[in-house]
């Protein structure tokens, strides 16, 4: 199992609307996560400058790789895509993050 740390960036004002549809989340969608390798996923906000830090588990990075294919994936992107920085595609921009640091 792999951990992956990324950011993403929030437009600002929308802080509120973003935790709302995570509230709301699509159960498929999670489904969607979990069967492609994915748990222990955590979202942090920095209210300050919007930046969103994202860590999960995963499985398999092949499975991880097919996930931008999934219709749903491409609908959750749609629906996210007026709050976030977002790519051509409606996916969100999304910087990997480097480890620099572990207290196990």
């Amino acid at each position: 199992m792999k951990k992956i740390a990324f950011e993403m960036k929030l437009i600002k004002g929308n802080e509120a609307e973003y935790q709302k549809r995570h509230d709301q989340i699509w159960p498929e969608l999670i489904d969607l996560l979990k069967e492609s390798g994915i748990n222990d996923y955590h979202i942090y906000l920095n209210r300050e400058t919007g930046s969103l830090f994202g860590v999960m588990k995963v499985e398999s990075e092949m499975l991880l790789d097919l996930l931008p294919q999934q219709p749903i994936m491409k609908k959750w992107w749609a629906h996210m895509k007026d709050i976030m920085e977002t790519n051509p595609d409606n996916s969100p921009v999304s910087i990997p993050l480097e480890n620099v640091f572990y207290l196990p």
